[in-house]
């Protein structure tokens, strides 16, 4: 008499099971390999290059109207002229979204103004120019008060500040946008009787902060 050595349909789907849980296994083991490379090799790229944050300056600006339209409206005109510099020798950026205002002792003075959407490569240097006009934008009490004090001492304070969304681009890889915001401060000589325009040219560098 033969011996029978045939297994149990039980015993094959008990093995079938362990078969298929190893398979998983394996594919899980390979999947996050994988993904952990790929993360590693960003990383990697990420610290090589470093992309340093743009510089700002704050280059012209000039004031053609600055007054009060009653107790708390303000009525203001200014030109302002900043460079732009991109440090980074591999890395280019993308400007998506640009707004800047004005504002005087931490109160807005003029609307946001856009500047449109740019393009910055390496090592390059742009000159951005927007004008800041405000009809009856609403000013506290104190702006007032501010103002013949600037006046008595004889020099004005504005600060500048930009708010915006940009991409880092190396090579064909684009990242997802940042915030950033950029602050500058410049200071006018202003007399005792309030005539603009008023002036103030310098190269003062801004703060960025992403």
């Amino acid at each position: 008499m033969s011996k029978i050595t045939e297994k149990s349909p039980k015993h094959c789907a008990n093995k079938q099971a362990v078969n298929l849980h190893k398979f998983s296994k394996k594919i899980y083991i390979y999947l996050t390999t994988l993904i952990l490379s790929i993360l590693s090799l960003i990383f990697l790229v990420w610290l090589i290059l470093h992309p340093t944050k743009p510089n700002f300056s704050l280059t012209q600006a000039d004031i053609n109207q600055l007054n009060l339209s009653g107790q708390s409206l303000l009525n203001s005109s200014i030109q302002l002229t900043l460079q732009s510099n991109n440090p980074n020798k591999k890395v280019s950026i993308y400007y998506d979204e640009f707004l800047i205002y004005a504002s005087y002792k931490g109160q807005k003075i003029t609307p946001e103004t856009a500047i449109p959407a740019f393009y910055q490569d390496h090592e390059e240097t742009n000159t951005l120019s927007a004008s800041l006009v405000g009809k009856e934008q609403p000013v506290g009490p104190s702006f007032a008060d501010g103002v013949q004090r600037d006046q008595r001492t004889g020099k004005l304070a504005l600060s500048f500040k930009v708010m915006g969304k940009l991409r880092w681009k190396v090579g064909t890889w684009v990242s997802g946008r940042y915030r950033f915001v950029v602050n500058c401060m410049t200071v006018m000589p202003f007399g005792p009787i309030p005539s603009p325009p008023l002036s103030s040219t310098q190269g003062s560098h801004c703060s960025t902060t992403i």
